[in-house]
């Protein structure tokens, strides 16, 4: 069993900042990709960024400059870093890995998403 946690969201200015946090736990033999996606109410959910196991990073051009995605020395650990929010950065956001698990039928690759924060911006 997997398991991603997310922690960090809450109720924040425009202009201000935040920092997700989503820590994976459980038989973990290793985790590739891991990605924060989000989604607003009444939107799809879309991809906000991405970082390989070897530090390789992507963005959606709506955060460019803004967010800094990065990841702990043991890699189990993705965080999200959020300056200059605004309004339309409101969603829940949801952590996602590509991890590589040990189960009694032998080694499997799953994909495995968190329960998801709220960020909201409001003044």
């Amino acid at each position: 069993q997997v398991q991603l946690v997310e922690s960090g969201g809450g109720l924040v200015q425009p202009g201000g900042s935040l920092r997700l946090s989503c820590a994976a736990s459980g038989s973990i033999l290793r985790i590739d990709d891991m990605a924060w996606y989000r989604q607003a109410p009444g939107k799809e959910r879309e991809l906000v960024a991405t970082i390989s196991s070897g530090g390789r990073t992507t963005y959606a051009d709506s955060v460019k400059g803004r967010f800094t995605i990065s990841r702990d020395n043991a890699k189990t650990t993705v965080y999200l870093q959020m300056n200059s929010l605004k309004p339309e950065d409101t969603a829940v956001y949801h952590c996602n890995a590509n991890v590589v698990t040990v189960t009694s039928l032998g080694i499997r690759h799953l994909e495995v998403w968190g329960q998801g924060t709220l960020v909201t911006v409001s003044s």
